[in-house]
């Protein structure tokens, strides 16, 4: 079910809803230059087990809309909390991927009454100004890619061949990110003046300051990648442990030969890992 919800006066965010009846909604929260529709295979097997889903599209991303600004996490947590109210959610279990979990991390500590539970997938923990040399180099990192000359057909190859494991819906949902024009080509759906105004959110406000605040049970679901060795692994382990070490209630849960898009390639573990985590909370208030 897609539902347009009103934030602004002149801004709606677009949310794939699934209902259910079980106590606890899940409100999922995508990364930068993503989509809701990346969530749907995890997203399935939360509704499958009984739980209301709202996987939103924020602002400039899917099928939200696009205002001049807004692109940074202050404005992205005062969306969330506009939809949560006009959708009548007061305890949801957050999950954010990447630049997702850094605005979940925000969201849970300044509307505590809000969130019941906190999963940070592969993001939440995103320090760049320690983990780059520069700003420049974080840029050059994270620049929006070209898009001249590519086409549906084309960006599907390339998305098969580096995503072998990810089925063919997960392909089409990540092609989904970028607008598909009439003649099959592919423009981004954000200037890049906004993304690069969400980079510098991401760089000026690290998720750390916020983390004392937040006395929910927090899971971590980092992402350990394809050929990382002992050492490696350990670096990537203690760098989130050292980053995280406010959190009160926190575990994790690693993912061992994975990509950063966890939800996208291993989405049955990762709903498995999201239920346990509601399944540990005490059932309050209603289903919606």
């Amino acid at each position: 079910m897609d539902l347009s919800v009103p934030v602004t006066d002149d801004v709606k965010l677009h949310f794939r809803h699934r209902p259910g009846t079980a106590s606890l909604p899940f409100l999922l929260v995508h990364g930068m230059a993503s989509s809701a529709r990346l969530w749907d295979e995890v997203a399935d097997h939360l509704a499958a087990a009984g739980h209301a889903v709202y996987a939103v599209d924020l602002r400039g991303h899917g099928d939200s809309d696009t205002p001049e600004t807004g692109y940074d996490i202050p404005t992205a947590v005062a969306d969330l909390v506009a939809a949560s109210a006009a959708l009548g959610l007061d305890r949801v279990v957050v999950a954010g991927h990447s630049w997702g979990g850094n605005i979940s991390v925000r969201l849970t500590a300044e509307h505590p009454g809000l969130v019941a539970a906190l999963a940070l997938v592969d993001g939440g923990w995103l320090e760049p100004a320690r983990a780059f040399p520069s700003w420049d180099a974080f840029v050059g990192a994270l620049r929006p890619a070209a898009l001249e000359g590519a086409t549906v057909q084309s960006v599907s190859d390339y998305f098969r061949a580096i995503h072998p494991d990810w089925s063919p819906a997960a392909i089409e949902a990540a092609v989904d990110t970028m607008r598909v024009n009439a003649d099959g080509s592919l423009s981004r759906r954000m200037s890049t003046e906004q993304h690069m105004s969400i980079l510098h959110s991401i760089w000026n406000e690290p998720p750390r300051p916020w983390y004392a605040a937040i006395g929910v049970p927090t899971l971590l679901m980092p992402a350990i990648p394809k050929g990382a060795d002992a050492k490696w692994a350990d670096r990537i382990r203690s760098r989130i442990r050292e980053t995280t070490a406010d959190l009160r209630h926190a575990t994790m849960r690693e993912y061992l030969d994975s990509e950063h898009d966890l939800h996208a390639q291993h989405p049955r573990r990762v709903a498995a890992d999201l239920l346990d985590l509601a399944r540990g909370l005490q059932p309050v208030g209603n289903a919606r």
